[in-house]
């Protein structure tokens, strides 16, 4: 049963990731990079700015949203997960390095589609008489699309994000915990998936608050131990970067690549590059706004250049630490991989251990399995809380009349889905995660091209001068 669900899920995807999703998320990222004049290059430098003046490990605690810096942090622990390690490892092996050059265009783009998703999310957000904040696609898709249109867009958004991050996603990433766990220590998956269940537990039952205050912890130094490491792999490998590179370039327009006696084409590689580009920076996929409206900001212009901060640390920055260790010490020079492809696969290379073997070239076998497993760990935990958080305000969406029962129903599934994922098939929590991801993509572009004038108008009046403005019109299009 297993093996059918997962050729038939598999089929739905190759569809959805070889034609849909790529035409919905590099049109959206060229839509809105012409409409904001670029706005991911000409603000970059505002949105740097924004993120080291606001960078702290001790943020404020409120139940009335987060500090900018705050909801960054809890965004990129979402974007910062399997899919800049374990993501980017299957990328490479099914659409060989090619498909890296592919992620990188997606995330360029991005940057401009996760700028109007942060804006809108601002704009459209509501805050409870309590000072509770609430934002997300589905407010500005009911805000695009008036009547039983819009409702029916934002239930359909609602479901596929509860079942493809609330559930699905959340045993992508345990279940790549336990993997990597158990071949680093040799710990059995279940006693690992019972370890995440009780750490995550406790950071559920503590909200918003003690969510965000672990994220802006955890994700800053988790991203500088990892980046660094991979530096230091990549200058005892200098030799082989320039090759590396050169391969990544070559092989995203050779219509028949070959490394290792494997042959790539340009389907293949254009087809990983989206679909697991989605996955690592969820630019246009409707997660990270809700992150993102929780900001207590001047304008929804500064939350939205700090949101294409985001997508550039998880994709331009650590996909590429991951890409280039990997292919600068197996698909180059004397690498496993550029020996002998199938091969190395049928000695035991896959996604789920190709990052601890690159790492292990410096390290060490062990060494590389410890480092990789650490930092996984620490990735994938980190995206279970963002991602959990970002469902469960969908769950109160859909249940608003009783928020509180709905959340601790699906808190305890979401638990449970969690422990389900250290022993599941890694290839089936793969497929159904990608499924319901792309799922989520098709409403959530709808409406961002819908509400696309609000965000070239904010895009005008706070990022058309050197100096963003202050928020003088921030009341303008804002429901609060």
């Amino acid at each position: 049963m297993e093996a059918t669900l997962l050729e038939l899920v598999g089929t739905i995807n190759s569809y959805l990731s070889n034609y849909v999703l790529v035409f919905l998320l590099v049109g959206a990222g060229l839509f809105f990079t012409i409409r904001t004049r670029g706005i991911q290059f000409r603000r970059f430098g505002e949105g740097m700015r924004r993120m080291f003046g606001n960078f702290s490990l001790r943020g404020d605690k409120s139940k009335s949203g987060m500090t900018s810096f705050q909801a960054l942090a809890t965004a990129v622990a979402a974007q910062v997960g399997t899919g800049n390690i374990v993501g980017a490892c299957g990328a490479l092996l099914v659409g060989g390095p090619g498909a890296i050059f592919w992620m990188w265009l997606i995330a360029i783009l991005g940057m401009a589609t996760n700028y109007a998703e942060a804006v809108l999310a601002q704009k459209t957000r509501k805050i409870d008489p309590d000072g509770t904040v609430h934002g997300g696609p589905v407010y500005y898709i009911t805000a695009a699309f008036t009547g039983a249109f819009g409702k029916f867009l934002a239930g359909f958004f609602a479901v596929a994000i509860i079942l493809a991050l609330g559930f699905m996603g959340c045993m992508v990433q345990s279940n790549s915990i336990a993997e990597t766990v158990n071949n680093a220590f040799g710990i059995p998956t279940w006693v690992v998936g019972l370890v995440v269940v009780v750490l995550a537990g406790f950071v559920f039952l503590g909200g918003v608050s003690r969510l965000a205050s672990v994220t802006e912890k955890l994700v800053p130094i988790m991203a500088v131990i990892y980046i660094v490491a991979g530096i230091c792999v990549l200058v005892v490998n200098w030799q082989n970067v320039g090759p590396a590179l050169a391969l990544i370039f070559q092989s995203a327009f050779n219509p028949a690549a070959e490394v290792g006696g494997a042959t790539f084409g340009i389907i293949a590689a254009l087809s990983q590059g989206a679909k697991r580009g989605l996955f690592s920076n969820e630019a246009g996929m409707g997660s990270t706004p809700h992150a993102h409206a929780m900001a207590n900001v001047s304008n929804p212009h500064e939350q939205g250049t700090m949101a294409m901060i985001g997508v550039f640390i998880d994709t331009i920055v650590v996909v590429s630490i991951t890409a280039l260790v990997i292919v600068s010490t197996l698909f180059v020079g004397d690498g496993a991989l550029a020996q002998d492809f199938n091969g190395a696969l049928a000695g035991g290379l896959s996604k789920t251990n190709l990052a601890q073997t690159a790492f292990g070239t410096m390290m060490g076998a062990d060494g590389g399995n410890i480092f990789v497993a650490v930092c996984l760990f620490m990735f994938a935990f980190s995206t279970i809380l963002g991602w959990n958080l970002f469902a469960k305000i969908n769950v109160q969406y859909l249940f608003p009349r009783h928020k509180k029962a709905a959340v601790t129903v699906f808190s305890v599934l979401a638990l449970g889905f969690i422990f389900l994922g250290s022993l599941a098939s890694n290839d089936l929590v793969w497929e159904l995660a990608d499924l319901f991801n792309q799922l989520m993509v098709l409403p959530n572009v709808i409406a961002l091209v819908a509400m696309s004038g609000a965000v070239v108008a904010t895009a005008n009046q706070f990022g058309g001068s050197e100096r963003a403005k202050d928020a003088d019109g921030d009341a303008e299009g804002r429901t609060e």
